[in-house]
């Protein structure tokens, strides 16, 4: 089958490799869909901690937010699934130690992650094996679009629950990036009071585009009392000053990563009664996103600004704009199985 491999930092293309097999427990995904995003660039690069700390090397099959149909199951594997349009979730855990046993495999530290961690071959190819025990399956309401956008839903969705946020709060969030504009989307569906902080004007009019009034760069951001902030950018300064934004004794959720630490004061933390959150996986928050998805409480096909050939992807991984590209920040892979 084809698939894109990267066999070195900035050094990938498509290949033909071997189909994988549906072991016991497992099931062969025909994948129709699949997104890029931060860490799949991260890995084409060289610039992802997985690489340097040893959980990830070359060559890596990429993709982790996808949907596809099932073609083939393994023993054990209930045959209802066989058919079926499904998306799955990132992260497998051991299945033994206490954080799988508490519903907690996210946190495995022997997990492997689908297209990024321990040698699990991603979604960025004709075909790739899940377990069954990750799959969800989406209703004929969701869409392919939609499908290869239910992980990182997941991740946005956890993160405006961890907001704790009630009807008329506001929140802030930091980062006009997929994760954030989905944050924004889920904190609207939840009836609050949403305001985003982009980069330049070109991303708060696209913020604007998709119904967002609150929308400013941070040189224009307002002095308002701000119910939660969500940071999902890449920024390493904006931990510290969505923790000097928000109100005394509400939440500052932290979903994005920057590439060098960030540095909080603590002091300020305990003192303002502050509760800090952070988000690393969308495993908890994948049912009810696709359940948001279906019911058309959050529509975030806008963000997608091409869907291009399993050939281009490196073209995308290396920080080309497709040709035609409208203005959200996803691109996804159309793979013909």
């Amino acid at each position: 089958m084809r698939a894109f491999v990267v066999a070195a930092p900035g050094q990938g293309g498509v290949q033909d490799v071997a189909p994988p097999a549906a072991e016991p427990g497992e099931v062969v995904v025909d994948v129709h869909r699949a997104g890029i995003c931060g860490t799949d660039v991260e890995l084409f690069t060289g610039d992802m901690q997985y690489l340097r700390d040893g959980f990830a090397s070359y060559p890596i099959r990429l993709g982790h937010e996808w949907m596809g149909r099932v073609s083939a199951i393994g023993d054990g594997v209930n045959p209802l699934w066989l058919g079926r349009r499904v998306t799955g979730d990132t992260m497998l855990g051991c299945g033994t130690c206490a954080r799988c046993l508490s519903g907690r495999q996210y946190l495995c530290a022997a997990r492997t992650e689908i297209g990024i961690r321990g040698g699990r071959h991603g979604a960025l190819g004709e075909q790739v094996a899940v377990p069954a025990s990750a799959l969800h399956a989406l209703p004929d309401t969701v869409d392919d679009t939609l499908g290869a956008l239910v992980e990182p839903g997941g991740s946005a969705l956890r993160a405006v629950q961890a907001a704790n946020l009630a009807a008329g709060d506001r929140v802030l969030v930091f980062g006009p990036g997929t994760i954030g504009l989905l944050s924004a989307m889920f904190a609207r569906a939840a009836g609050a009071e949403v305001h985003l902080m982009g980069l330049t004007g070109r991303s708060v009019d696209f913020e604007r585009s998709l119904g967002f009034s609150g929308t400013w760069t941070e040189e224009d951001l307002p002095d308002l009392p701000w119910d939660a902030v969500i940071d999902a950018s890449t920024a390493a300064h904006l931990p510290a000053k969505a923790l000097d934004l928000v109100e005394p004794g509400k939440r500052v959720v932290y979903v994005g990563l920057s590439s060098r630490p960030s540095f909080l004061d603590s002091r300020m933390l305990v003192l303002r009664d502050v509760t800090a959150v952070g988000v690393l996986s969308a495993s908890p928050g994948l049912a009810d996103t696709i359940e948001a998805y279906a019911n058309g409480s959050v529509d975030p096909r806008p963000l997608v600004a091409a869907t291009v050939p399993l050939e281009a992807s490196a073209s995308v991984l290396s920080g080309e704009r497709p040709a035609g590209a409208g203005d959200g920040p996803k691109v996804q892979v159309a793979i013909d199985s």
